[in-house]
């Protein structure tokens, strides 16, 4: 590697001033100078964190209805990925700055049907939350963060209701530029960021000449919303065949952060071929943030999705439903406990609540694991 790399600054060097200076000044101190200058460099670069951190219902814990992960990026960057029922609302002391969010779909325990009623209130099994309706704990939080929306279209649309109903006034989309579709935070109003399954858009931080980079991802899973969620009129024409509103497909994400931190959040999906080809295969990520639903991927399914079809470094385990941890440590017999367990050649790391997560470019953690 060195010498690939003394090789390059010998001939960058001589380019620049001339063989002259490699005679008088020796190419020796010339070559280790160069070594010198492109490890300082790989230092800086692997310097540069993305801060993760889980807003569960139980500080230093993973709990039953824990969802939601704030991410930041070394530019400053702040998203919200499924906000659900553990963060207590927009006055969340833990949220700080959301410059976006992000929502899988629109199930209740996902965009918060109920909020936290306090930090910490309840148990790690039974957390104690408060109607969040009608605005929702993904609404209400969008609406005082001044929040870009990137959902699916239809999602899109239904939070922005939410929104406008909050603020008495229209949500306009999002201003892009450019062929990444760059917008630009923090932001002065809420604004729709939505787009087709596969679709793509980059948030990138006042000054900064690299964004974060956010492509939705399929995911087999039913995307509704119960009808107290709707308006009157919108829900009286299901309630005589006790059905519920439809808005989309549900997604997954793949988040490109600018210190090269590549993140697939799966939202609710089962397993799915396009994990292999898609997400694997394609989008490469190193770090996955991979549900353990019950009904949907249990321990089993996640374990053969990271070990065999997607293969990134590392691992975090979200939404298993249940007390996973007390005191921090894992409880025997989980189904958190079974996936660490069948998870095979690469890290795991637990979402404990309020305990930011720091990782490098190659989905090392650094900091907080």
């Amino acid at each position: 590697m060195w010498i690939f790399h003394a090789r390059v600054g010998e001939n960058v060097l001589q380019t620049y001033f001339g063989e002259w200076v490699m005679k008088s000044v020796g190419r020796r101190w010339i070559l280790l100078s160069a070594a010198y200058l492109f490890a300082a460099a790989s230092v800086g670069v692997q310097a540069q964190t993305v801060k993760i951190t889980p807003l569960g219902s139980q500080a230093g814990e993973y709990c039953a209805t824990d969802r939601a992960m704030l991410f930041e990026d070394p530019t400053g960057v702040r998203i919200l990925y499924d906000a659900g029922a553990s963060v207590a609302g927009a006055g969340d002391p833990r949220l700080g700055d959301v410059h976006v969010v992000l929502l899988s779909h629109a199930h209740g325990d996902h965009i918060g049907v109920n909020k936290a009623a306090g930090l910490n209130a309840g148990t790690c099994a039974r957390p104690e939350t408060v109607s969040a309706l009608p605005a929702t704990t993904t609404g209400e939080i969008i609406a005082a963060k001044n929040s870009a929306i990137m959902t699916g279209l239809e999602m899109t649309s239904l939070l922005a209701k939410k929104v406008e109903a909050i603020r008495g006034s229209a949500i306009d989309n999002c201003a892009e530029t450019g062929l990444t579709r760059d917008t630009m935070v923090p932001l002065q109003a809420p604004c729709r960021a939505g787009v087709q399954l596969g679709g793509k858009r980059t948030f990138k931080a006042a000054g900064q000449a690299k964004g974060v980079q956010v492509t939705t991802v399929f995911a087999v899973h039913s995307n509704n919303v119960a009808r107290p969620m709707l308006s009157e009129a919108g829900r009286t024409p299901l309630a005589p065949d006790d059905l519920v509103g439809y808005v989309g497909h549900a997604n997954g994400f793949v988040l490109v952060f600018t210190n090269g931190l590549r993140v697939y959040l799966s939202g609710d999906t089962g397993i799915m071929s396009e994990m292999k080809t898609i997400i694997g295969d394609f989008h490469k990520p190193n770090l996955v943030i991979i549900n353990l639903g019950a009904t949907t991927m249990p321990s089993e399914e996640a374990a053969y999705a990271v070990n065999t079809l997607i293969r990134p470094a590392t691992v975090i385990p979200s939404h298993s439903s249940e007390a996973a941890t007390e005191g921090g440590k894992l409880k025997p017999g989980s189904r958190t406990q079974d996936f660490v367990r069948l998870v095979k050649g690469r890290k795991v790391h637990l979402s404990l609540s309020d305990r930011t997560m720091e990782f490098d470019g190659r989905a090392k953690c650094v900091s907080g694991c």
